[in-house]
């Protein structure tokens, strides 16, 4: 038989958070190795519960979970969310304006496959979170990648933006709390980037999932709430701030300019009927969560959990040699650097490769999304804090042989003084 060969259209199609590494992780898991995961933002595999109330009602309402829904999503449900996004300012949105998805990552895809055709150009951040590049370049489409400037604490670069629209350019995607710098944008810069997509007629798809987890009391403002003569697509949903990441809830809401994208809106509908609808339990929970106390608040919160490990990751992750990184504002993620002079890499994926042979942690490397230099990996700071500070005492043992390997470690002593010992690492 004549071999059978995957699409071409996956040709530049990633996903290394479940990619490569993670599969000989799992063959390691197999021989009977303990791995620690520090790759994925799965909060139920950290012992970061849902909400009580929304298991109850999802338990209550099974019964009445069996028949499909509206191709959109269940009233109620579609309801609770209009009235958040009155919460949250932004105009003008009705039922009809939402969407119901298994997650958002399904109605990124979906939105991406109503609009490209082959040629067209969307905006995407680097780093991004990669599923938005996988949907653009699976729809046809070509992600062009804008910078966001670690040197201004992550924020998306302005004129870098300008400098990529083209004629083909049809939409500016914008990620915010940011997956995987933990940036949280001002609302002055989130201005200027709507002047752009008004002044070239760009639609704005807003990436909000992390829009509850904020640090040192910072607010996040939804970009659609600043103007309505641009049209905006909003992504959210329950997976990270009520920690229900396998029930598969996400909404999509259309709001501003809508009288000239009629047609979008149509292929909206379209291939939301084509699925049938998103799984019926997980609405039940929309209501309750959305209306309910909202306990991630307390995670974030001074001395909260998330708190707690968001600052003893930051502070053993710098104290390493070589290790810089921009303390998260918002998310569940850092992004730290690793200077170039101190760690010659030359391919991060192996880097990744090596230290979960020698150190059994596992990490996402930093061209996993998309970014421009094998320099960078991400972190997530979600297991507890004695696992974290095991974890980062591993990847701080692993770069001091990194550093010996390359005979760097004069030049690091030089540039960033003695290395701390493991007592001042541990320190909580």
């Amino acid at each position: 038989m004549h071999l059978i060969q995957k699409s071409k259209k996956l040709a530049n199609v990633c996903y290394d958070i479940r990619g490569p590494v993670l599969e000989r992780a799992r063959e390691m898991e197999a021989e009977g190795q303990k791995i620690i995961k520090l790759n994925i933002g799965n909060v139920g595999v950290f012992g970061f519960d849902p909400p009580d109330e929304i298991v109850r009602d999802m338990i209550k309402n099974m019964v009445n979970a069996a028949p499909y829904s509206d191709s959109k999503g269940m009233f109620a449900s579609r309801k609770a969310i209009m009235q958040y996004t009155q919460q949250k300012n932004i105009e003008g949105v009705t039922i009809d304006d939402i969407y119901i998805g298994n997650g958002a990552s399904e109605l990124i895809v979906m939105s991406m496959q109503a609009l490209l055709d082959n040629g067209d150009e969307v905006l995407v951040p680097t780093p991004d979170y990669p599923l938005w590049t996988a949907a653009v370049t699976l729809a046809g489409g070509k992600a062009v990648h804008y910078l966001c400037n670690e040197e201004k604490d992550w924020m998306p670069d302005l004129a870098d933006i300008e400098a990529k629209i083209t004629p083909h350019t049809k939409a500016i995607v914008v990620i915010n709390p940011n997956n995987p710098t933990g940036a949280l944008y001002p609302d002055e810069l989130l201005k200027k980037i709507v002047d752009l997509a008004r002044e070239h007629q760009l639609i704005v798809f807003a990436d909000e999932i992390y829009d509850k987890c904020l640090y040192d009391g910072t607010t996040h403002t939804s970009i659609a709430s600043l103007a309505n003569d641009v049209l905006f697509i909003t992504m959210n949903g329950l997976s990270k701030n009520y920690r229900s990441c396998g029930y598969r809830v996400g909404w999509m809401v259309v709001s501003g300019e809508k009288k000239y994208a009629r047609d979008y809106i149509v292929g909206l509908d379209m291939l939301s009927s084509m699925r049938l609808c998103s799984n019926v339990p997980g609405q039940f929970a929309i209501q309750t969560a959305l209306g309910g106390y909202q306990s991630i608040n307390d995670l974030v919160a001074p001395g909260g959990r998330l708190t707690r490990q968001r600052d003893l990751a930051h502070r053993l992750l710098t104290g390493i040699p070589g290790v810089t990184c921009v303390k998260a504002s918002a998310s569940l993620y850092m992004f730290p650097k690793l200077d170039p002079e101190i760690y010659p890499i030359e391919d991060d994926r192996q880097f990744a490769y090596e230290l979960l042979e020698k150190e059994k942690v596992l990490i996402v490397q930093g061209t996993g999304f998309n970014w421009i230099a094998p320099d960078h990996f991400r972190v997530v700071f979600l297991p507890n804090s004695d696992d974290l500070t095991h974890a980062i005492e591993r990847i701080a043992r692993f770069l001091e042989y990194y550093r010996k390997k390359f005979g760097t470690e004069e030049l690091a002593m030089k540039k960033y003084g003695p290395v701390r010992q493991e007592k001042e690492l541990r320190v909580v």
